[in-house]
């Protein structure tokens, strides 16, 4: 794979290291979607559901090359087909691979209740924990690009974690490996912005493509998995893909200030607790109905006399 990335380099005239060699979790990491050079063989699909262990889903066909009409919580990888008309009215074929953006500012992180069911690495890679998930879904919620998917069996939400458990170890992730045309590559973000730019100046200088761009959204502050796009003034084109994705305000909401606020009031509640009980002592409890009779009164209507028991 290292020979791939050093020809597309060289075509493309970048300089550098080979990216994803040594690349560990203390970096900041980025995987690079090239998908002018994506031709559908949907081996990064396979080589996903292979690493991890999931089960072959049942595809669905829609009149498209696509697997199946979105990713599913046991399909974390899906490439979607787009046949777009151009203005010159010849139809283009935009292949994108559609997977969790690990973004910088994670709306399902924000949205997630549960304490460590959602972490962030300091390389950028957003991983779920399972076993502090507690099935609400808010995560789902949460997310700009609809990545995280509920499992009714485990009662669990998933989604691709970047192969973590690969780079933890200085390895690429298993869809990077087997691609076969260097449409994905894998390094520090520094590096793959750097390619990605190079490569979409070369598309609008020698192939013609004028709106050919990079895109690595900010309403997320960015993301750990960037695109070079054809058009990227249009990526809805390419499979839905967001324009201008932000964290809903709902979430933001509720996460922030209407947290805070909540916080305050429970503090305010307590210190309003405490100083009534500085101000007028302890409750005393009322007597009960016994003591509270005078001596030798009646008893009140409905109560036994005990005194005409023999």
């Amino acid at each position: 794979m290292s020979q791939a990335i050093l020809e597309v380099r060289r075509i493309s005239g970048h300089a550098g290291s080979v990216p994803g060699v040594g690349v560990r979790r203390e970096f900041e990491v980025c995987k690079l979607i090239d998908t002018t050079t994506c031709i559908g063989c949907k081996a990064c699909e396979v080589a996903c559901l292979e690493w991890n262990g999931l089960t072959f889903s049942k595809t669905t066909f829609n009149n498209s090359y696509q697997t199946m009409p979105d990713t599913q919580w046991n399909y974390w990888n899906l490439i979607k087909f787009n046949e777009h008309e151009r203005e010159d009215g010849t139809l283009q074929l935009l292949m994108r691979k559609d997977q969790c953006m690990h973004c910088e500012e994670p709306g399902c992180l924000i949205a997630c209740p549960a304490d460590s069911a959602i972490v962030q690495y300091a390389n950028g890679i957003v991983d779920f924990q399972q076993e502090h998930c507690i099935g609400c879904g808010y995560c789902m919620s949460g997310c700009p690009f609809n990545i995280p998917k509920f499992s009714p069996t485990a009662r669990k939400v998933f989604k691709c974690t970047l192969c973590v458990d690969r780079v933890t170890q200085g390895l690429e992730p298993a869809c990077i490996k087997s691609c076969p045309t260097g449409c994905l590559h894998f390094g520090t973000k520094p590096e793959m912005k750097a390619l990605a730019e190079t490569r979409a100046t070369q598309l609008r200088e020698v192939s013609g493509f004028e709106n050919a761009g990079v895109y690595d959204p900010s309403g997320v502050q960015g993301t750990h998995v960037i695109y070079v796009l054809h058009d990227a003034s249009k990526p809805e084109l390419y499979g839905g893909l967001p324009k201008d994705p932000h964290v809903p305000w709902a979430v933001s909401l509720w996460k922030k200030p209407l947290k805070w606020i909540g916080n305050i009031a429970i503090v305010g509640g307590l210190l309003g607790v405490f100083a009534h009980y500085l101000r007028f002592g302890p409750k005393d409890a009322p007597p009960d109905d016994e003591t509270s009779q005078p001596a030798g009164a009646p008893p009140r209507s409905g109560a036994p006399d005990q005194r005409s028991r023999p």
